[in-house]
């Protein structure tokens, strides 16, 4: 079976792009990609059996964007590397 995490659309001390505004679309989904490169180099790419995705959710104001890492819940080591992404996920740009 396969579930996620919601990590996030930028690390938490960041400031994001607001669902609702001019470009949010654009800029939303650029950061997402900024921040799984940057969870990628601080804590490696994801094993067989994880993935970080954007995922879109609805919103009163729109669509908006979060990176996730999604895992199959049968595979230990994917389930750890989701669990790193939620726990240690850098809370700014420079990690």
């Amino acid at each position: 079976m396969r579930d996620y995490f919601c990590i996030g659309s930028t690390p938490a001390y960041e400031p994001c792009a607001q669902v609702g505004t001019e470009g949010y679309r654009e800029k939303g989904i650029a950061e997402c990609r900024r921040f799984r490169e940057l969870l990628r180099r601080v804590i490696g790419p994801e094993p067989e059996g994880a993935v970080l995705k954007i995922k879109d959710f609805p919103h009163d104001f729109g669509t908006y964007y979060e990176l996730v890492c999604e895992f199959d819940t049968d595979n230990a080591e994917a389930f750890a590397y989701a669990m790193r992404c939620e726990d240690e996920a850098p809370a700014t740009w420079e990690g």
